[in-house]
């Protein structure tokens, strides 16, 4: 049975043989701001949000289309954003490269290219946009490739949000080397969401060594303080911020204290 994920995943070869063909490595020359998301997470005591800015999403449809990449971002972190999440990609999210260019342009807190990274141009890019960090999903490739992958993106000086949704991933994660481990309460094939697998993999990760984030699903305080309790330093908010009246009180509802 063919996934949303098999779909994407279809989607961005075909637009990584465009890239390679039209995308020179520096043409983009964005602000460099050199912060490290896993110091930030590590050393502070409240829970660190990575906001998310997103238009869409194949599981949700239409979330927000009309709003404008730089306000959002610079309410993100006036708000105490720990870092700024932009999707780039344009079939399915209705992201694009410019939304990270524009973010970057009014923020000094890290950005995470969110994108489906396939490839080395797509590291390049996001380089050259102002990214801090890329993603790579476990799922999403062969161990050898998102190892090379790593690698790669770690030799240019960015970080790395490496993302599982079970054991077999996790492994793979740990054997990779990634500090920064994002928990996707969200099936990727399924689209079903439960705050369960971060408990259930939390048990299975160093957080005194690795930083935890988790991903999908939080919407409230209840559902921070169960995956705080699991070990997460970090979550990862799309949909609740982008849906927000009040962008600020979201944050400061969800800010919680850590080790309460």
């Amino acid at each position: 049975m063919t996934t949303i994920l098999d779909k994407i995943i279809a989607e961005k070869k075909k637009e990584v043989a465009k890239l390679k063909e039209t995308y020179q490595s520096g043409s983009i020359q964005a602000k460099r701001v050199h912060h490290s998301l896993y110091e930030t997470c590590m050393q502070s005591n409240r829970m660190n949000i990575i906001a998310e800015m997103k238009r869409a999403s194949p599981s949700k449809g239409v979330i927000n289309d009309g709003v404008e990449p730089a306000e959002q971002g610079a309410l993100y972190e006036k708000s105490g954003a720990s870092a700024i999440s932009v999707l780039t990609d344009q079939p399915f999210f209705k992201g694009t490269i410019e939304d990270m260019l524009a973010v970057r342009e009014v923020v000094d807190i890290p950005l995470l290219n969110k994108d489906f990274i396939i490839d080395e141009v797509q590291i390049d890019r996001a380089y050259d946009a102002g990214a801090n960090l890329i993603l790579l999903i476990a799922a999403a490739l062969p161990e050898s490739r998102l190892q090379a992958l790593y690698n790669y993106a770690t030799n240019k000086g960015l970080e790395i949000l490496f993302e599982v949704h079970n054991e077999e991933e996790l492994e793979v994660a740990k054997r990779i080397g990634a500090k920064i481990i994002g928990v996707n309460n969200r099936d990727l094939k399924t689209f079903e969401v439960d705050l369960a697998v971060t408990e259930r993999l939390a048990k299975l990760i160093d957080s005194t060594t690795t930083l935890l984030v988790s991903e999908s699903g939080i919407k409230v305080k209840e559902d921070v303080e169960r995956v705080a309790r699991a070990g997460a330093r970090a979550i990862l908010v799309g949909e609740t911020m982008m849906r927000s009246r009040d962008v600020k009180s979201t944050f400061d509802d969800l800010r919680i204290l850590l080790g309460e």
